[in-house]
């Protein structure tokens, strides 16, 4: 038992927090890159990518995993953006900042979700079922190639601006 729940509830839980987390951020980011805020989606987008990680810290750990080390890592990342977004409200030098961890923490994961789709997708298992295949590798290829152009296109942005809630 996790807070109450089984260990399958609980990752239900944490894979809707999850997806709630990348959906709003390839809502916010995008919007960011073309020099448009959206306050309450990119609230909610930083909001639920914390929780991904710090509900990820909650399932059994018996030694340090690959997700753990991507829990932490999105976690000190988070950090950056949190105050960026909250303490420097994208003044100055903290909207680069902001464009740059947002972004990596959206990839984090969306990584994270091709890895989990090609372990629990029987189509995707059964072309990667090591996660070493071509497939798997293209896929988290063009993944990175996608993250950075957004994040790219989100330090280079000139001017944003606050769009009506």
């Amino acid at each position: 038992m996790i807070l109450g729940l089984t260990l399958s509830q609980f990752t239900l839980v944490h894979v809707a927090i999850s997806l709630v987390g990348i959906l709003t951020g390839l809502v916010a980011l995008p919007a960011f890159a073309l020099g448009r805020i959206l306050p309450r989606t990119t609230g909610v987008f930083l909001w639920t990518t914390l929780l991904t990680s710090l509900t990820g810290f909650l399932f059994p750990i018996a030694s340090f995993t690959p997700a753990l080390g991507v829990g932490i890592l999105s976690t000190l990342i988070l950090v950056a953006s949190f105050w960026a977004w909250y303490g420097r409200k994208l003044a100055g030098a903290a909207r680069t900042i902001y464009a740059v961890t947002a972004t990596i923490a959206l990839w984090l994961n969306l990584f994270v979700l091709v890895v989990q789709s090609f372990l629990k997708v029987p189509a995707l298992n059964a072309l990667a079922p090591n996660g070493n295949e071509p497939p798997f590798l293209i896929a988290q290829a063009v993944l990175l190639l996608a993250v950075l152009v957004l994040g790219y296109k989100a330090v280079r942005v000139k001017r944003v601006v606050a769009a009506a809630a």
